[in-house]
């Protein structure tokens, strides 16, 4: 069987049985397609009076009132993830340059192709994660990844209250007509927005432009909501714009971190290499 299989299983008050065992029963699904999706992340096991949460072990034994969920999709575990690449390590915390076309963080269907999974499984032995902020898939760039609930909690409150400075690298479509500094601070979905930026080149044989963006502000792809606004679209945006399609991929690289850690009080001022290839965020 190769379709799309997703359900929610009960265990009966007579069964007892290993999870793999269970839900290949249940599901109708080959057992080593069972275990793929295990071993990926994409069954969710609840004990009575627990919330779901993420199982990977075939022989986890289920009692009486369990509950599983199964979200198989044959073409997202085929998926091989980009690898990232880990830029420093703190211990408590570590650095990341995410590739284009990896996710931040897993969904129900599996976390195999994120960076929090890959994170996780790259130390030895493996670390807890805990995500602080998001990168679009589309894009690439500097991320930070935490270690411990102390540096999760730090490291939060930072983002929280804007003590982090972000930039971004974008190319934009159109030859860019406005101030070479300034500030686009148009409300997104009814909340204050800032995005502050510097014009860095006009190819003009391209028909593009190249800024260095800084965000005062956290809203959902604020950036590329930004600049279509104004009639500059990010080149290679899926979503927003018009005439900036493109094969290269999303053209917004997260650049650059700086802030003072929590843990020790030194100042972390990270930048990131030269991508591999031209790709984004």
């Amino acid at each position: 069987m190769s379709a799309l299989v997703t359900g929610e299983y009960l265990v009966s008050q007579a069964l007892a049985l290993a999870l793999a065992d269970f839900l290949a029963g249940e599901s109708g699904l080959a057992k080593a397609r069972v275990k793929d999706c295990l071993a990926k992340g994409g069954v969710w096991v609840s004990r009575p009076g627990r919330r779901f949460a993420r199982c990977r072990k075939a022989k986890t034994p289920l009692g009486p009132g369990c509950r599983v969920r199964l979200y198989y999709d044959p073409e997202i575990l085929r998926q091989i993830p980009p690898p990232p690449r880990l830029l420093a390590d703190r211990k408590h915390y570590s650095l990341w340059d995410k590739p284009a076309g990896l996710l931040a963080q897993g969904t129900n269907f599996g976390d195999h192709c994120s960076l929090l999974r890959l994170a996780e499984t790259y130390f030895s032995p493996p670390r807890p994660v805990f995500l602080l902020h998001r990168l679009d898939r589309e894009a690439s760039g500097l991320m930070l990844i935490a270690h411990s609930p102390r540096a999760a909690a730090g490291l939060s409150r930072l983002w929280q209250s804007r003590a982090v400075l972000k930039q971004y690298r974008i190319t934009v479509l159109g030859l860019w007509n406005r101030e070479e500094r300034g500030v686009i601070d148009l409300p997104l979905d009814g909340k204050e927005a800032r995005t502050e930026y510097q014009l860095l080149a006009i190819e003009r044989s391209r028909g593009f432009s190249r800024l260095l963006v800084t965000l005062g502000s956290g809203r959902l792809h604020q950036i590329r909501r930004h600049f279509a606004l104004i009639g500059f679209p990010v080149i290679g945006d899926p979503r927003y714009g018009q005439g900036n399609k493109d094969m290269a991929g999303l053209q917004l690289r997260a650049e650059r971190l700086a802030f003072t850690c929590p843990l020790t009080g030194a100042r972390e001022d990270f930048r990131a290499p030269e991508p591999a290839s031209k790709t984004g965020e």
